[in-house]
Order: structure tokens, then C-alpha cells, then sequence
């Protein structure tokens, strides 16, 4: 039988396994915070979630938030040694947010409106948790920025290029052909690279994926950079392959045939195909498990630069009426913008 004090300890164990006040407080504001700009960005918040919902160029954006998830989990263990503490500064992050944010709102360009509503948000995390935990957590934090959708900006470029390819494999296969931009003229008919074939799709979703594989599986810039450029060059050079192909098979099975073909292969076997040849190549470089990525709790104690931002705390309460007075601010400044625009 064990004695009682031994019986004792094991019981009060679990206790120093709860929530810390620091991390309550924390959250609590975070929370606060997030309300109190969602209230004044639920437009921009509404409109990329009908994109991420119903447009397949960003539908790999529903994962983001996962994947968020999943990198704060990681640093579970490493979080649990520090306590967050309010952060007055993180505030101008949340100006700049929301700065953002009005110039889009106001200007009718939704890029900018969306790119200053997700900034407000990693305001308010920065605010809320801290130098310190922000620093722990900076992954994540910054992954935050694939919640915006982007990629229209480039389609005809890659439209371009794509075509580009297409017409030079053609040739070079001996099938006469001829191009206007777009457009790719062979005998058994005339090919158009829309913007569904344009590969901005997968590019956007492989920039997302090359992201989070250089920061969790590298340790060396060179090798991080090295992997994204191959995670952006070989999509393009892939797709146009993939035009081409549609266009040879159709001298042959007819276009009917080459387009049901192309929709099946695009649409269920290439992406894939390009993330296994490109991890593939990188796989024998990988030279860290993803949960080491960032900084520990040891290292980050040594910079000395997260030392002189702490000078920057606030009780909680400061910073939440922060929150609060930027949101009615930003909300009223929208309003004014919108009454004026319309007399």
C-alpha cells in the first residue's frame, strides 16, 4: 500500500496539468478580440468563405484552418512552459489590419479587403498572446496569410505560358499547328486555354503546401528555397505538358474524347501526381520532424530582441478597450466612406 502522502501527490498532480490564469486571461481576450473585428469584417469574412465553399481555384483553403490547428497542436508541449501576456503593441498590427482593410472596403477591390480583415485578426492574436507566444507559434501565425484568396491576378499570364508550352510540344510531335495567344489551331480543331486550364488552381494549392513543407521539414534556407521554386516551376511546366497532351490525344481519339480525358486526368490524377514527384525529389533532404519546427522555448529566451519588446505588457483590460475602440473606429469610418460615396 502506498502511504498517504504519496497517494496525495498523485492526486494533486493533474492540477498542474489545467489552464494557467495567464492563459485564461489570454484567451478571453483573444476571444473579445476576434468578435470585436469579425463584427466590423464579417462582409470580407463572409465573402472568402463563400469562395473557399463554392470556387475550386480556393477550395484548398477550407484546410487551412486545419492546418493551423494542427501546427499549434504541435507546439502544445513547448506553449505549456510560457505564459502569454498582453502585448500593447500588437495593436498597430490590428491598425494596419484594419487600415487595410478601409481601403479595400472603400476602393471595391476585395483582395485588399480581405488581406486587411485576416492582418486584423493576426493583430489580435499578437495582442492578445504576446511577443513571446507569437514568436512560438510564428508558423502558424503567418500561415494565416493562404487564408486570403488570391491567384485571379495571375491567370492570364499563365494562360500565356501554358499556351506557350503547349504550341512547342505540339510542334515538336510533327502535328501542324499554329497559335494567337491563347488560342492553338491544329487540323482537327481549334484549342482555347481557358482560365480553368490556366493551372492557377493547383499552383495556388502547391504554393500553400510548398510553405508548410519548407518551414516543417527544412532547417536550411537554401533547401527551403530550392523546394519552393520547384513547387512553382514544375506545376507550370506540368500543366502545359498536360494541355499538350489533350491536344495530341485528340489528333487520334477525336476532341470529345480529349476532353473527357483531360477533365478526369486534371481533375483527379494531376495535382496528385505533381505533389508525389515533388516530394519525392525533396524527400531525402527532409532533415527535421515537423514538430520541431520554429523555436523552443530554451532558444527564444536567449533573444535578446524579445526581451526589449516585453517592455510593451498591458493589463488586459487595456488592451481589449484597445480592441474595442479600433473596431467602432474602423466600423464608423466604413460607414462615413459608404455615405459619402453613394451622395
Amino acid at each position: 500500500m502506498q502511504p498517504e502522502a504519496s497517494i496525495q501527490v498523485e492526486r494533486g498532480s493533474p492540477a498542474r496539468t489545467c489552464m494557467s490564469k495567464a492563459w485564461r486571461e489570454a484567451l478571453g481576450l483573444f476571444v473579445l478580440g476576434v468578435v470585436a473585428t469579425f463584427a466590423v469584417t464579417m462582409r470580407e469574412w463572409d465573402e472568402m468563405l463563400h469562395q473557399w465553399w463554392n470556387i475550386d481555384t480556393y477550395s484548398h483553403i477550407l484546410l487551412v484552418p486545419v492546418i493551423i490547428g494542427w501546427l499549434i497542436a504541435l507546439k502544445s508541449n513547448e506553449l505549456a512552459k510560457v505564459d502569454p501576456r498582453p502585448w500593447l503593441p500588437g495593436l498597430l498590427v490590428v491598425v494596419a489590419g484594419l487600415g487595410l482593410w478601409l481601403i479595400g472596403r472603400v476602393t471595391g477591390v476585395n483582395l485588399i479587403a480581405h488581406a486587411g480583415a485576416v492582418g486584423a485578426l493576426q493583430g489580435v492574436v499578437i495582442a492578445a498572446f504576446g511577443p513571446r507566444v507569437c514568436t512560438m507559434i510564428a508558423l502558424p501565425l503567418c500561415f494565416g496569410v493562404f487564408l486570403v484568396p488570391f491567384g485571379d491576378e495571375i491567370i492570364g499570364p499563365l494562360q500565356i505560358i501554358t499556351a506557350q508550352i503547349a504550341i512547342s510540344l505540339t510542334q515538336w510531335s510533327g502535328i501542324p499547328a499554329f497559335f494567337d495567344g491563347i488560342y492553338i489551331d491544329t487540323p482537327v480543331g481549334l484549342f482555347v486555354v481557358a482560365e480553368a486550364c490556366s493551372g492557377v488552381r493547383f499552383l495556388i494549392a502547391m504554393l500553400t503546401l510548398s510553405v508548410l513543407v519548407a518551414f516543417t521539414r527544412f532547417t536550411k534556407w537554401s533547401h527551403r528555397a530550392a523546394f519552393m521554386a520547384i513547387s512553382i516551376i514544375v506545376p507550370i511546366i506540368a500543366n502545359g505538358i498536360r494541355a499538350w497532351g489533350t491536344i495530341y490525344v485528340a489528333q487520334s481519339q477525336g476532341v470529345e474524347f480529349a476532353a473527357g480525358f483531360d477533365h478526369v486526368f486534371y481533375g483527379w490524377f494531376f495535382f496528385a501526381f505533381v505533389v508525389v514527384f515533388i516530394l519525392g525529389i525533396a524527400w531525402r533532404f527532409f532533415d527535421r520532424d515537423p514538430e520541431d519546427y520554429g523555436w523552443s522555448t530554451q532558444e527564444i529566451d536567449d533573444f535578446g530582441l524579445i526581451q526589449r519588446l516585453e517592455v510593451g505588457f498591458a493589463r488586459p483590460i487595456v488592451v481589449i478597450a484597445g480592441l474595442l475602440a479600433l473596431s467602432i473606429l474602423a466600423g464608423a469610418a466604413a460607414t462615413i466612406a459608404a455615405s459619402n460615396a453613394i451622395s
